[in-house]
């Protein structure tokens, strides 16, 4: 029973009521201006009350330039503070812990929403799907009004009373674009080496970490190798990455590998997954969590006892609102999709998350 026992957090004290957390998802639920939208507060809020320890809000950006889809969650305005405020508020009222994801999309904040050339590491091309973006490389002053923002970012965050941040650094994002190979080309102290790639996230850490209180958590996503289109993730590096970022001071390492029992590809004839290679690198007291096809509560006790200390659950938390409740069950089936739109909305879904995840081939159905 493991999964429902409470955890603490040893370096801010925190504790969640279990090891359930919610997967921070694209939702498209919030205002034009990043405000708190309704749609977004009743998702979230829902599942606090059916009882996820912790709940990781979607990817929030730092900056008006870093946005990456419409209907996103802002961070980057004193504005939005009111609105997060009261999201904090609605989930600690049930207990759950609140954290907020923040990022900057960078190569992936599309013009068409920033009015503004989208920015990375170096300049590339980005292609996702059919769909091709000529990108230009940072300046200088780019990244560290970026290192400011996301800074900024967090202290809002404490000011609004949630639990923590987590910076996202995986799946494509800026800080993913700068740790990559295949994105970073630079030849200053920003790019090139291993040290240098993975200077701006560690600088952002460290900054946050040294100007917040210690009761106030900073965590961080990783991807851990090559996926869809986003490459040039090293396993090995990205082993190392966590171990040094938890010596920096992260308060917990989010390991989104899409499929939480999958082995690396890199040592695919190996006999460790990639959950137990990131358990023996990150020290004990910084906790592991790992997300990605995570339905059943055999699944949930199989990961735990891999050493991930949370089970971080995502699409079956869409359709299956009070997963932590129907989980105490040991004879516990999960419904799995398609689920209709009237079975969405149900679970507290807005019609415009909804439309997102249609594009998930075999997730919704009409009746």
């Amino acid at each position: 029973m493991k999964l429902f026992t409470p955890y603490t957090f040893s370096r801010s004290g925190k504790i969640s009521n279990n090891r359930i957390a919610l997967a921070p998802m694209t939702n498209t639920q919030s205002n034009d201006d990043g405000t708190l939208g309704e749609d977004e507060f009743r998702f979230l809020t829902r599942r606090a009350r059916e009882g996820f320890g912790m709940i990781f809000t979607c990817a929030s950006h730092v900056s008006a330039d870093g946005q990456g889809w419409r209907g996103e969650l802002g961070i980057f305005d004193d504005m939005h503070i009111e609105g997060l405020s009261r999201l904090s508020n609605g989930i600690h009222g049930y207990g759950s812990l609140g954290i907020i994801q923040i990022f900057h999309g960078g190569a992936r904040s599309p013009e068409s929403l920033t009015g503004k050339q989208p920015w990375s590491a170096s300049a590339h091309t980005m292609t996702i799907s059919k769909d091709s973006t000529v990108v230009r490389e940072a300046t200088e002053e780019d990244i560290e009004k970026a290192i400011e923002a996301f800074v900024a970012a967090a202290r809002r965050a404490y000011e609004s009373g949630f639990d923590g941040v987590e910076l996202h650094g995986a799946h494509g994002y800026l800080l993913h674009q700068f740790i990559s190979t295949f994105t970073n080309h630079r030849t200053d102290q920003w790019g090139g080496s291993f040290e240098n790639r993975i200077r701006l996230i560690r600088t952002i850490l460290k900054k946050i970490k040294s100007l917040l209180p210690s009761s106030f958590m900073t965590g961080v996503r990783l991807s851990p190798e090559d996926k869809l289109s986003f490459k040039g993730i090293d396993f090995d590096e990205s082993l190392e990455l966590a171990g040094i970022l938890a010596d920096d001071g992260a308060d917990f390492i989010h390991v989104s590998p899409w499929d939480a029992f999958k082995k690396p590809d890199k040592y695919a004839d190996g006999e460790k997954t990639i959950i137990e290679y990131f358990r023996e690198r990150v020290p004990a007291e910084v906790p592991v969590m790992t997300a990605g096809k995570i339905w059943s509560r055999t699944d949930a006790e199989k990961i735990l006892s891999l050493g991930s200390d949370f089970a971080v659950i995502g699409k079956a938390a869409l359709g299956i609102p009070d997963w932590p409740k129907k989980a105490e069950a040991e004879n516990f089936i999960p419904q799995m999709p398609p689920y209709t739109i009237n079975h969405l909305r149900d679970a507290d879904l807005g019609d415009a998350f909804i439309k997102y995840m249609g594009g998930w081939k075999g997730f919704v159905i009409e009746e």
